[in-house]
């Protein structure tokens, strides 16, 4: 696969260290790292964002999570693998990521939910990361940027 263009984070002078100070912004936050890129990777999936797919998985591996872990985040409801805080985080990427699939966007339960396990500050950057990890996806699915060129 060829790109269509060059990652328009590379292109644009400012866009990738402005989108990578946001996301170092969330880590005050108490969301655990692994929480985080659980995210990264299910958003990806839902997606089809086949660079960050592949840069999550890899950075959950790096972290030492089990490959049972890394291969179920796109059927975390049917397996035992995640804990109820991680489930919450992953619910609430699924429906922040797909916005336009129900009447209410993030239904309360899925919301109410995620609150019971994470603070103020924890949503807010859950909400955050989700939301710059879906503008990743975007910049790369739109452009076709390859596997591995990140790397």
């Amino acid at each position: 696969m060829q790109a269509r263009l060059k990652n328009p984070v590379m292109l644009i002078p400012g866009a990738l260290q402005a989108l990578l100070a946001l996301d170092k912004s969330t880590e005050a936050a108490e969301v655990p790292y692994v929480t985080r890129k659980l995210v990264h990777l299910r958003a990806s999936q839902i997606n089809g964002c086949s660079v960050c797919v592949d840069m999550h998985a890899r950075e959950l591996k790096k972290a030492g999570e089990k490959d049972e872990r890394i291969f179920a985040v796109s059927a975390w409801r049917e397996t035992p693998y995640f804990n109820d805080a991680e489930r919450a985080a992953l619910a609430l990427t699924e429906a922040t990521t797909r916005l336009s699939d129900r009447s209410d966007a993030v239904p309360d339960d899925v919301w109410n939910e995620a609150a019971r396990h994470y603070d103020e500050k924890g949503l807010a950057a859950l909400v955050v990361q989700i939301a710059l990890i879906n503008a990743f996806n975007r910049l790369n699915a739109a452009t076709r940027q390859p596997v591995g060129a990140w790397d």
